[in-house]
């Protein structure tokens, strides 16, 4: 085992459940400075672990092992972290309560001020649904969080994104085998729709008009969508999947008890130092939701990026421009303190 494991007993989430046994999975890397002042924290994204994270940083990069202590924390219902695959009754599979990102910062945040000491981050990044867990960060947290960088994310799910997520949902309880998520075997025709359909969101229009995916190896938009495919079958539990919807449905960082739902509120209150990195061909988060943020957020940069990647953009490897912009403005922010 890789990571580590953080035991955080009985857990009272936002909706009033309780989550019985929980734990975050995380890993670490580098060492925490004499001034506490070098924590990197990467959460992780939808179909992401700890283990994808690495592709964000390395010896050399803004993100450097030799220079930051960082902190990868795996989100609840990736399969590592507390999930329906993992958890046992009354929690387990299809009865696995909604975790929302307030509950995971807060869970996280229990793990760096009460388990590793720390009380100040430098940075909170991270792709996706870990950028949605940066924005929570700041708002939940203002007074911790020095800066974020979220990219291809949002402060809130859009209407067109929940659209999106309720598809796939919907393709994957189709399936015969699917018994309200009592299945006994993986609902396998269910798990291919769901990786066709999300396929097809997760890069642009051009890159399939375009046949861009041929420089990443498919010959054949068929190959691509197979890929998908054996991916979700051999890596994802059907529950699990379903939970980080939900998680991701639910994504707004004035939903809980200190904003009430004032979203605008919300993002005046988040004092970080803060670049926002839009892809403007992303189907699932829209560059004009970052626009929206960036005339609330105080001390904020926005830098949309174009490619015909999409949210796919910022997978490490596929695009090394984008990589290249991405450390450039990791090392402005970091460079600030």
């Amino acid at each position: 085992m890789d990571y580590e494991i953080f035991d955080l007993g009985k857990v009272t989430l936002l909706s009033g459940e309780t989550l019985q046994s929980a734990k975050l999975a995380y890993k670490t890397y580098g060492a925490l400075n004499s001034k506490g002042d070098n924590v990197v924290l990467l959460p992780t994204f939808y179909t992401g672990t700890h283990k994808r994270n690495e592709g964000f940083f390395g010896s050399g990069r803004p993100i450097d092992p030799k220079k930051h202590f960082i902190i990868s924390i795996n989100m609840f219902g990736n399969g590592l972290s507390s999930s329906p695959s993992n958890t046992s009754l009354p929690h387990d599979g299809p009865r696995f309560p909604l975790v929302t990102l307030w509950d995971n910062v807060a869970c996280q945040h229990k793990l760096l001020t009460e388990y590793l000491g720390i009380n100040s981050i430098a940075l909170v990044s991270g792709w996706s649904m870990a950028g949605c867990q940066a924005y929570q960060w700041a708002a939940q947290f203002p007074y911790m969080v020095k800066a974020i960088l979220p990219f291809c994310s949002s402060a809130k799910t859009s209407q067109r994104n929940l659209a999106f997520l309720e598809e796939v949902k919907s393709a994957l309880c189709s399936d015969h085998n699917w018994n309200e998520g009592n299945y006994v075997s993986p609902p396998v025709n269910g798990l291919k729709s769901f990786a066709r359909i999300y396929a097809g969101w997760a890069f642009s229009k051009i890159f399939y008009k375009e046949k861009i995916y041929e420089k990443l190896g498919f010959n054949t938009i068929e190959d691509l969508l197979v890929n998908w495919e054996n991916d979700h079958i051999e890596n994802w539990d059907a529950n699990n999947l379903l939970a980080k919807i939900a998680t991701w449905k639910a994504n707004d960082i004035s939903f809980g008890p200190h904003y009430k739902n004032d979203l605008k509120k919300a993002l005046r209150t988040i004092s970080a130092q803060t670049i926002l990195i839009p892809c403007t061909q992303d189907q699932y988060f829209r560059p004009e939701d970052n626009f929206f943020e960036a005339q609330h957020i105080p001390n904020v940069e926005i830098h949309p990026y174009d490619s015909p990647l999409g949210h796919c953009v910022a997978n490490p490897g596929n695009d090394k421009n984008f990589v290249a912009v991405l450390d450039k403005n990791i090392h402005k922010l970091l460079n600030k303190f």
